[in-house]
């Protein structure tokens, strides 16, 4: 796994930090890979299954 530095808004640790507090996740770190990985899931790998599909009609 990498490490990455990221500048946040402190409103958003402090709401992250909520969550975390709440039992809705371990730690920060989780929280933020959890949303980071839902954010590419909606955006890109979706997206390119969406196009795969849309292929496999054409040519099958």
């Amino acid at each position: 796994m990498r490490l990455i530095a990221v500048h946040l808004p402190e409103r958003i640790v402090t709401d992250i930090q909520e969550l975390v507090e709440k039992g809705l996740y371990p730690n920060r770190s989780e929280a933020i890979r959890i949303a980071i990985r839902d954010l590419l899931k909606r955006e890109l790998w979706e997206q390119n299954m969406g196009k795969n599909e849309r292929m496999s009609e054409v040519v099958g």
